[in-house]
């Protein structure tokens, strides 16, 4: 999620909730102890440079029960981050500890912020000698004509 999405959603809501993937949602009293922008320039395994930007937020909560941010207060803390750190309109990583640090992509079902999991992958299959999988094709689907394409007709 973008941050202009990410603004634009939380303008319409009146409270803030964020979900893991498995459904367990982060207690209503976390904070939001950092926003910040992040510019990693790094080399693959294959020597290509890359560089990535993305704005970041840290997740956390104590014991203090009674703080709950609002929607305002957080577009509040957005615009200073805003005016004086970043201006992109770049992609949302949250990071949130459960047994270590983990970074998250963010969605929304309607109700909740949802906290995606991020995998590693490899950037440089081809030069790694990786096998990039093909996707498999039955021999019986090879002769079935699309009915919006026949032999002939250049659609192919």
């Amino acid at each position: 999620m973008k941050l202009s999405e990410f603004k634009n959603t939380i303008s319409k809501i009146s409270k803030i909730s964020f979900q893991l993937e498995n459904g367990d949602l982060i207690p209503p009293h976390f904070h939001i102890t950092e926003i910040g922008f992040i510019n990693k320039r790094f080399i693959d395994c294959g020597g290509t440079i890359r560089n990535e930007k993305l704005i970041n937020f840290q997740l956390w909560h104590a014991e203090d029960f009674q703080h709950v941010l609002n929607p305002k207060k957080v577009i509040e803390i957005i615009t200073i981050a805003e005016n004086s750190i970043f201006s992109e309109d770049l992609e949302i990583e949250v990071e949130y500890q459960n047994s270590t640090i983990g970074k998250y992509g963010l969605d929304f079902n309607g109700n909740s912020f949802l906290l995606k999991s991020k995998t590693t992958n490899c950037l440089a299959e081809d030069q790694c000698g990786i096998e990039i999988s093909k996707p498999k094709v039955s021999i019986s689907d090879v002769n079935k004509v699309d009915s919006n394409c026949s032999p002939g007709s250049g659609c192919c």
